[in-house]
């Protein structure tokens, strides 16, 4: 076999960081690129490393939801939420300091991510249910629907605030993000009928 030349190499892990936007390291192993070679990118000033085995062309141009791209990246089986979601969805003028994700009760949470994280966990449909991909940054993001992302919010008014999830129900209804039976098929699903009926009620 071959030993791949250093142009070879270099073409190649560009290529790929191009293509994924924001590579991991196991991307590169895959193309058969070492990890090694990767600190040579990144001291001639080609790739920048944005944490622990994530990479990215040091001269891509980031849009403002690039932290859900990198927050999808470092956890792959966690689906962006709440606050986050919001924000992408245009229903909430405020910014977050972190990024808001989902996953399962079971799984790992990263201990010194790249960006800043704020964990919630859930099970069943509840996890699953009202989640779509958008491309960021050529990633395909998860992150939850307008309609369950209202939902969600009541189900953690406690952490996100009550003011914020019913601002985000009028504005969500008012601006035909989604429909009132859509709502609240996922405030079934979240269990939070009960909660949500009376602001329901009020914007009909």
């Amino acid at each position: 076999m071959t030993k791949p030349t250093q142009g070879t190499l270099k073409d190649r892990a560009l290529t790929i960081a191009r293509e994924r936007g924001i590579a991991r390291a196991r991307d590169f192993d895959a193309e058969g690129v070492p990890r090694a070679y990767l600190r040579r990118l990144q001291d001639q000033g080609l790739l920048v490393r944005m944490g622990r085995g994530l990479y990215q062309i040091a001269d891509a141009e980031w849009s403002e939801s690039h932290s859900l791209a990198e927050a999808s990246r470092t956890v792959p089986h966690g689906t962006i939420c709440l606050l986050s979601a919001l924000r992408f969805h245009e229903l909430t003028t405020q910014l977050p300091h972190q990024v808001w994700m989902l996953i399962g009760h079971k799984k790992w949470a990263p201990k010194s991510p790249p960006v800043s994280l704020r964990i919630m966990r859930a099970t069943g449909e509840a996890l699953t249910a009202g989640v779509t991909f958008h491309t960021i940054e050529q990633v395909d993001v998860p992150i939850t629907s307008p309609a369950k992302t209202v939902a969600d919010c009541f189900k953690y008014r406690n952490q996100v605030g009550l003011d914020v999830a019913i601002e985000a129900l009028r504005d969500c209804i008012r601006n035909r993000r989604a429909t009132v039976d859509d709502i609240w098929r996922f405030a079934a699903i979240d269990r939070v009928q009960n909660v949500m009926r009376p602001y329901i009620e009020a914007t009909l």
